[in-house]
């Protein structure tokens, strides 16, 4: 019973060191390395490709890479990304749709109804100029005729 405990003991601290081994050289073979993040301060160059929209190379959120940046890499070797379907983004779609002019101070968006859309929501229309609804971005605007 000893010697099985001593066996087992034994196996799984070499297991733990080869992990802790394995882990600190598997993406860095010198132990000076050190993991450089780049300046945010500093203008990064991006190559644009003139075949794609003008929507694919605007980016909306911060964690996100331009089309031209996000198709490079071992993934996309090999591959005619001219034959793939490029869609507009949501938000270009969104941005086509007309403002919704509404009578009252309280506007309520449902999407769309049914289950296609999302749960309702209130939006308050005091603030000037149209405010987009949470959910899918709709906009909504009071009507200037009936303010007081």
């Amino acid at each position: 019973m000893l010697t099985i405990r001593t066996r087992i003991r034994s196996t799984y601290s070499t297991y733990q060191h080869s992990r802790a081994l394995s882990s600190s050289t598997h993406f860095y073979n010198q132990s000076t390395s050190q993991i450089t993040r780049p300046d945010p301060r500093e203008e990064t160059v991006v190559q644009k490709n003139d075949g794609l929209p003008k929507a694919k190379s605007i980016t909306w959120s911060a964690n996100q890479k331009p089309k031209s940046q996000a198709m490079i890499g071992p993934r996309f070797e090999q591959t005619n990304l001219d034959a793939q379907p490029n869609p507009l983004p949501a938000i270009e779609l969104i941005k086509k749709q007309p403002i919704r002019m509404v009578p009252s101070r309280v506007a309520a968006c449902d999407g769309g109804g049914g289950a296609l859309g999302h749960p309702r929501v209130f939006i308050n229309l005091d603030k000037p100029g149209p405010q987009p609804c949470g959910y899918c971005g709709l906009r909504f605007e009071r009507s200037h005729d009936d303010h007081h």
